[in-house]
């Protein structure tokens, strides 16, 4: 299969398993009492099957070449907790497809300042009309989905 399209499909699951996500986590905020105390097993349960994988696949990691990274390579899990406490939150208050479609709409601004820049090690990709077309569009599917 062709390794491009084969990226493309992982990343469609993926974008499948985030809108699986939101509501399952919603759901256990509630029984945990808050957003954060579903995060936190979300994230312990997220360990323990990563943890397992890389003992599958026997990857050890390049500790000698970690010493080099810069101090935001680190901070990954941060900004995935707070995507999970934030879904967790907003889904029972706006509904999946609202949260979603914010979020992605979020990333896709995020991505086109990250591309522009080249920030965080990225190849640049100049903003322009069509790219700023393209999430504008999004947003207004965020007030179409809103308003339906």
């Amino acid at each position: 299969m062709n390794p491009a399209l084969l990226a493309m499909l992982a990343v469609v699951l993926a974008g499948g398993a985030t809108a699986l996500q939101a509501p399952t986590n919603a759901r256990l905020a509630e029984a945990v009492a808050s957003p954060v105390n579903a995060a936190f097993v979300s994230f312990a349960v997220g360990t323990v099957a990563l943890g397992m994988l890389a003992l599958m696949l026997q990857t050890r990691p390049d500790m000698a070449a970690t010493r080099s990274l810069p101090w935001w390579v680190w901070i990954g899990g941060l900004y995935g907790s707070v995507f999970v406490v934030a879904a967790a939150w907003a889904v029972p208050r706006l509904g999946v497809a609202v949260t979603i479609t914010l979020m992605v709409a979020g990333q896709l601004i995020i991505s086109l300042i990250l591309d522009h820049f080249g920030a965080m090690g990225v190849p640049k990709q100049p903003m322009n009309l069509m790219r700023v077309a393209g999430i504008l569009m999004v947003i207004g599917g965020v007030v179409l989905v809103r308003r339906g």
